[in-house]
């Protein structure tokens, strides 16, 4: 065991878990006055239920000794056969185990942002119980514990690019249609209620994302420096990016697009972290926010699917685009990899595309699944009028602004 490592992992942790607190921020201020407490009960009840899922059989599934090409066992059920003493490289397996569960808490809140203000709480529950056993283990057993995609396809995903945005977003799209657009869509003007806690909540995210993305060195080395780096300057690039598409658009920079510029950055980079230069980082989120915010256009406006936080417009499309430039720029002397297609080859551009379209079927398929299991016992989506009254009261009683007597 060393020291210095295991002292870098855990602050890592702790920093990955602020995130799905400042996803609820975020999803909470992005949503309507009528529906705070519903955004961000969607995200805060994950960690309950992501870490006693995770404990019991999440680690065993996705890293636990034995297991195949898509799933892992049940050899380390209730984390039985890890003690204080275990190792996992340089690290406790038990702050190995902390980490990447702390990855299977933020993945399924992502994906709460697309069925924001119409899907019944009790069914998003079991959906989130089922979608992680289902779709999240097998697949972070695929891509980070040896199994097809990242052991015999051989795509690269530093830290999160596949398992975690392009499944929580493609779950949160087919969810968004599955469930039918929010009462007015498009004929009602669905204002943010509450900016503060927007930037709040991603300043969170990107303070966690350095843990996210530097922790998945899993040592205080070289490489955790690297990837620290390349998180930074593709958020940044990205958050001015999109501030100047707000203003060659709308002729005014606009708080939200900054921050949703640092989000659109921020998944970007993630499969890449650990594996681009920094002039790469660069590039990456450069083109980053032009891509997700077309693909927002495309979706919305085009496609009418109510995405209504934009969880796959930024999330899966990020994570789509970040996976095929990581297969573009990836440099072999940085922390392996094949050479990358700026450098003449193109097995691993390949590589990352081929993982991407598996990662889709797995995604679809267990979505789907997970979604009619549910429904054959709850309806996933709530009652005209009780959307219509807001998801604060007609599913948990409670109001965000107990105070507030004025009119949205």
């Amino acid at each position: 065991m060393n020291a210095g490592d295991t002292a870098f992992m855990i602050i890592c942790t702790v920093f990955v878990f602020i995130m799905t607190p400042g996803l609820a921020l975020f999803y909470g201020g992005l949503g309507r006055r009528k529906n705070m407490v519903n955004n961000m009960m969607n995200s805060a009840f994950i960690m309950g239920l992501g870490i006693v899922l995770y404990v019991l059989i999440g680690y065993s599934l996705s890293f636990g000794e034995g297991g195949g090409s898509f799933i892992g066992s049940f050899k380390n059920f209730g984390l039985s056969g890890i003690t204080k003493d275990s190792l996992a490289g340089s690290l406790p397996t038990f702050v190995f185990v902390a980490f990447q569960m702390m990855f299977a808490l933020i993945t399924p809140a992502i994906i709460t942002g697309s069925v924001a203000g119409r899907m019944r709480f009790k069914a998003l529950f079991f959906f989130i119980a089922l979608w992680s056993i289902f779709v999240y283990y097998p697949l972070a057993h695929m891509v980070w514990g040896g199994g097809f995609i990242g052991g015999e396809i051989g795509a690269l995903d530093f830290a999160g690019g596949d398992v975690v945005h392009i499944s929580s977003g493609t779950t949160g799209l087919i969810l968004a249609i599955l469930l039918g657009k929010r009462v007015g869509y498009a004929q009602t003007s669905y204002r943010i209620h509450n900016v503060p806690f927007v930037l709040i909540g991603v300043a969170l995210l990107w303070f966690g994302w350095f843990g996210f993305n530097a922790g998945s060195a899993l040592a205080a080395n070289g490489l955790a420096a690297h990837a620290f780096m390349t998180t930074a300057i593709s958020a940044a690039v990205a958050m001015l990016t999109w501030m100047l598409i707000d203003v060659i658009k709308q002729k005014k920079a606009t708080l939200i697009g900054a921050c949703t510029g640092i989000v659109a950055g921020l998944v970007g980079i993630t499969p890449a972290a650990g594996f681009v230069d920094m002039w790469a980082a660069l590039i990456i989120g450069i083109t980053v926010s032009p891509v997700c915010y077309f693909g927002i256009v495309l979706i919305k406006r085009i496609f009418k699917i109510d995405d209504a936080l934009d969880a796959f417009g930024c999330h899966g499309i990020g994570g789509i685009w970040g996976g095929i430039l990581t297969g573009v720029f990836v440099n072999p002397a940085i922390n392996g990899g094949k050479p990358g297609l700026i450098f003449g080859q193109t097995e691993q551009l390949f590589s990352q595309i081929e993982g991407i379209l598996v990662t889709f079927v797995i995604v679809i398929t267990g979505t789907l699944l997970c979604a009619g299991i549910v429904r054959m016992f709850i309806p996933l989506r709530v009652k005209k009028k009780e959307e219509l009254i807001g998801l604060d009261m007609s599913e948990h009683g409670e109001n965000a602004y107990p105070s507030f007597t004025g009119l949205d």
